[in-house]
């Protein structure tokens, strides 16, 4: 199983929220074990937005899962003194703080490179370690508004907020991904590594074909005008009688035509390459579309090749017949109904394991646990 991939391998989780901890959640999915450490007052996903009835929230669970938790006061000699004695049985350190900050503590470079020459040390931060806006405050929707991903979602009237954070997760499994590459490297030379890692630059990787496309379309790729940001009616979301929401990603002529002919519109097929944005097109299939409820497309088309699919929410996801048969997405629901989704790796034709719940525990007990190899 995947599970014992990183068996033996130690990670020390500075981090809080979301980014830092998706990333060294994937490395407890595949076998590390993590040891996330948390200021006296705990991280502030522990309140984030939604609260069971022990006070947590069952974010901070989720992203925490599989891992032990210790409180440590970084910003005192013992807490320091603690955390020296961890570093020196670690194979991965991830941080994000903002720039400087572990110097500050007292645990720069240098230093860590004396405490464990074997160390990989991810620093994940918002715009990364050098540059301008190294010290600059920023969220998910800032990195995005920056990589200029967010002026291509929304409708053409304004950009909209996506969910759930796009930047936080590309950046948690960038950091992953690149702990991962370290650990492969230090098993062929020995040495260990800094990793640069930042949220900004996660996304921005991604905006190679947008910037591209906006260098020499300009405003032909914005929001509303182009193939894949809403300016075909082939490529397109569409709202039912009742209220409920349908996607159509027929792209191909075959399943274009197919969706056409469902319908019982043939006249439709020719007009697929209409010039950009088809509002005309767009319009007519939208009118069609309104005049039955969800339930009546959901049986006309789900059996049709034509790239089509109902935009579930949430709550239904986990009784989509693919979900529920590959094991990925399940939910509890008592006492609190919670979702469980796991690493979406198959290993051998195997379900991913479950995690377990995050274990809280002492500074003691995180050195005895560390001392032993």
């Amino acid at each position: 199983m995947l599970a014992d991939a990183l068996y033996g391998i130690r990670v020390l989780d500075l981090s809080q929220y979301l980014p830092g901890p998706y990333a060294t959640q994937i490395l407890a999915d595949l076998g590390a074990e993590v040891l996330k450490i948390e200021p006296p007052q705990g991280d502030p996903m522990r309140r984030f937005i939604l609260q069971d009835s022990d006070g947590l929230s069952p974010w901070y669970k989720q992203v925490n899962a599989g891992k032990s938790v210790i409180k440590l006061d970084l910003k005192s000699a013992a807490g320091r003194a603690a955390l020296t004695e961890l570093l020196q049985g670690t194979d991965v350190l991830l941080e994000s703080y903002r720039p400087g900050v572990m110097a500050r503590l007292g645990f720069g470079r240098e230093r860590l490179q004396q405490l464990n020459p074997e160390l990989i040390h991810c620093a994940l931060s918002g715009f990364g370690q050098t540059g301008p806006y190294r010290q600059q405050a920023g969220h998910d929707l800032t990195y995005m508004a920056a990589s200029g991903m967010l002026e291509l979602i929304g409708s053409e009237e304004t950009p909209v907020i996506p969910f759930p954070p796009i930047s936080d997760y590309a950046g948690g499994k960038q950091a992953a991904i690149a702990m991962l590459g370290a650990l492969l490297r230090r098993d062929r030379t020995g040495q260990g590594a800094y990793l640069d890692v930042s949220l900004f630059e996660s996304v921005l990787s991604w905006q190679g074909f947008s910037i591209t496309a906006g260098l020499r379309e300009q405003q032909a790729f914005g929001r509303g005008q182009n193939l894949l940001t809403g300016g075909a009616a082939c490529y397109q979301i569409y709202r039912t009688a009742d209220d409920r929401f349908v996607a159509l990603g027929a792209i191909e002529e075959k399943f274009w035509e197919a969706f056409c002919l469902r319908l019982d519109r043939p006249d439709w097929i020719s007009r697929q390459h209409e010039p950009l944005p088809q509002k005309n097109l767009i319009s007519d299939v939208q009118q069609r579309l309104a005049q039955q409820p969800l339930a009546f497309w959901q049986e006309l088309l789900q059996a049709t090749d034509c790239c089509f699919e109902p935009v579930r929410r949430p709550q239904e996801v986990p009784g989509h017949p693919q979900a529920r048969e590959r094991g990925f997405c399940s939910a509890s629901m008592s006492p609190e109904p919670t979702a469980s989704v796991r690493l979406p790796i198959r290993f051998n034709d195997t379900e991913p394991d479950r995690r377990t719940e995050h274990i809280e525990i002492s500074l003691d007990e995180a050195l005895s646990c560390w001392q032993r190899r």
